[in-house]
């Protein structure tokens, strides 16, 4: 049975089979910031034959059940249970996971910075990452979730500061397109997050929570981009 096309974005894919996102991070095509992409553009920008990769997709989810008891169905929650659910998945992983990883890529740079001197870099790299996202969940949590909570609570639409709601989701997207090619750095750096052969236990988890950082960043973006941010500014359009 035939599900998905070529011509469909890699973020609708996803949005609508949310398991299928282990298949994109294999092939390293992006979901996220790219969500936009149709397959056919995603796979020709990473090197891959659609038509092999769509039957990939097809294998896949012709022999897996529709969604594992470990996933979130995001379209059949309401906007406010969705920024719930990325608050409580994704914003409290941040908040507890930035500043043990910052600690480990410091000290890992300045044991072993002179035998790898692109750990400098990785350190670079990371920590202004980690100062961006600390400020942009701040946006998130305190301006454009309560912006689209007052939005879905309200029969009529509300008055913004900002005019419309798609102004600050528009901020937010492209914020998220700088932490997408930070991440690509930080893949790039460490040769795809592979431990030399010398390296130490502190380093070997350094580079395990950065992949685990990366993989949880991409569905972070790709249910805000995908999923709850269209879905907002439709909102607004309907009750203008």
């Amino acid at each position: 049975m035939t599900t998905f096309q070529i011509n469909d974005t890699v973020g609708a894919i996803v949005r609508d089979r949310p398991a299928l996102s282990r298949l994109f991070e294999q092939a390293q095509i992006d979901y996220c910031c790219g969500g936009q992409k149709t397959l056919a553009e995603a796979c020709a920008q990473g090197g891959i034959d659609p038509q092999t990769f769509l039957t990939k997709l097809e294998t896949w989810t012709n022999n897996t059940p529709a969604l594992p008891t470990s996933e979130v169905n995001l379209t059949a929650l309401s906007l406010t249970e969705l920024m719930d659910h990325i608050e409580r998945i994704h914003h409290v992983y941040l908040h507890t996971e930035l500043p043990r990883l910052e600690k480990m890529v410091t000290k890992v740079a300045a044991v072993h910075g002179e035998k790898d001197p692109l750990l400098q870099q990785i350190k670079d790299v990371f920590l202004a990452l980690s100062a961006e996202l600390t400020t942009h969940l701040l946006k998130e949590e305190q301006v454009l979730f309560p912006m689209i909570r007052q939005l879905e609570a309200g029969d009529t639409l509300p008055s913004f500061h900002c005019g419309t709601i798609a102004n600050p989701v528009h901020r937010m997207e492209f914020e998220h397109n700088e932490a997408g090619e930070a991440l690509r750095q930080l893949r790039q750096l460490t040769d795809d997050f592979t431990a030399p052969a010398w390296a130490c236990h502190t380093y070997r988890a350094l580079l395990d929570g950065l992949l685990t950082f990366e993989q949880d960043m991409h569905q972070h973006i790709h249910k805000e981009n995908n999923v709850l941010f269209p879905r907002a500014i439709t909102l607004e359009h309907t009750k203008a």
